[in-house]
């Protein structure tokens, strides 16, 4: 497979992430109905309105397990030649599903020639690809790449290795309600106001986390030892990431509609925009067809099997 369909898997794979960490906020009913709706009257609201509000949405998006999402992704010049990504389509949790669109300049900064959108299923823990039709020609034909992270993982030999790509499939299914889970952890939540959203009046809060607050109230991170904590937290610093900024609207009926998420780094801001609908639509993602699909797991072990032999 050519360098160019690789690089296009690591950009779609960062993607990926993005969605499924910080995606979905949903539905279901929930007692702080009638608190929104009356703290859009009062206007302000006290740290157990907010918290009240707040845990009804986390309810609400447990609950829902599927949504319509549109997601814009703004990063900064300095990580990988910037650029902007658009993501729409559905995501569900409990069992995680995704099928979406992308496209943008970050999928073409890379690589010039990348088709202009790139469609991505994420199924039973396996992650589909479409690389589109001029790279299905390096790939035997077939457009669609799998990627089994779990398998790889395992067939690697390497416990760390495993660790990390099961760790970070775990990040990427997890359960959307763990950003409002994070939002309410933030020690300077505070309610901005009454807004309207697309037309819809909403209710706006926000907070930040430094990176280690953001572990400490991430359930995902409670896999690693305190060792590999303490060399996370140090790899990010040197990284840079200083820490999250949080914003969320939530409507009358508790369903968070909007959510914006900033990183900060010293090349500058990434910024996620992402938008829902449809709270509880049914989110029917299907795998491509077998014929159509290429696994990456076997080609790499082909690569291997060539190299061995000497080819």
């Amino acid at each position: 497979m050519g360098m160019s369909a690789w690089k296009r898997a690591g950009v779609c794979l960062t993607a990926a992430a993005v969605v499924a960490g910080v995606a979905g906020c949903q539905s279901d009913d929930g007692g702080g109905k009638k608190k929104a709706a009356d703290s859009a009257q009062s206007g302000a609201q006290s740290q157990n309105e907010m918290t009240e509000v707040l845990q009804a949405a986390f309810k609400k998006t447990s609950e829902a397990k599927s949504s319509k999402v549109r997601m814009t992704m703004t990063m900064p010049a300095g990580v990988d030649g910037g650029g902007t990504m658009e993501i729409s389509g559905v995501q569900g949790w409990d069992p995680a599903v995704m099928d979406v669109t992308m496209k943008g300049s970050a999928l073409t900064e890379s690589d010039p020639n990348a088709p202009e959108q790139v469609r991505m299923i994420m199924l039973d823990n396996v992650m589909y690809m479409d690389m589109g039709a001029e790279q299905a020609a390096e790939m035997d034909g077939k457009r669609w790449m799998k990627m089994d992270f779990a398998a790889i993982a395992e067939a690697s030999g390497d416990a760390e290795a495993q660790k990390q790509m099961t760790g970070g499939l775990e990040n990427m299914n997890q359960d959307p309600a763990q950003q409002l889970a994070l939002l309410l952890e933030s020690p300077n939540l505070k309610h901005v106001g009454p807004e309207k959203v697309d037309g819809v009046q909403t209710q706006h809060y926000k907070g930040t986390l430094s990176f280690e607050e953001m572990i400490d109230a991430n359930k995902s991170f409670e896999m690693l030892s305190e060792k590999e904590r303490e060399e996370l937290t140090a790899n990010v610093k040197k990284s840079g990431l200083k820490g999250y900024d949080t914003e969320v609207w939530v409507n009358e009926d508790n369903y968070p509609v909007k959510m914006v998420v900033g990183m900060k780094m010293p090349q500058g801001t990434m910024n996620m925009t992402a938008n829902y609908s449809d709270y509880g639509a049914k989110a029917d993602v299907q795998a491509p067809p077998a014929g159509q699909t290429l696994d990456l797991m076997e080609m790499l072990q082909e690569a291997g099997a060539g190299s061995e032999s000497g080819l």
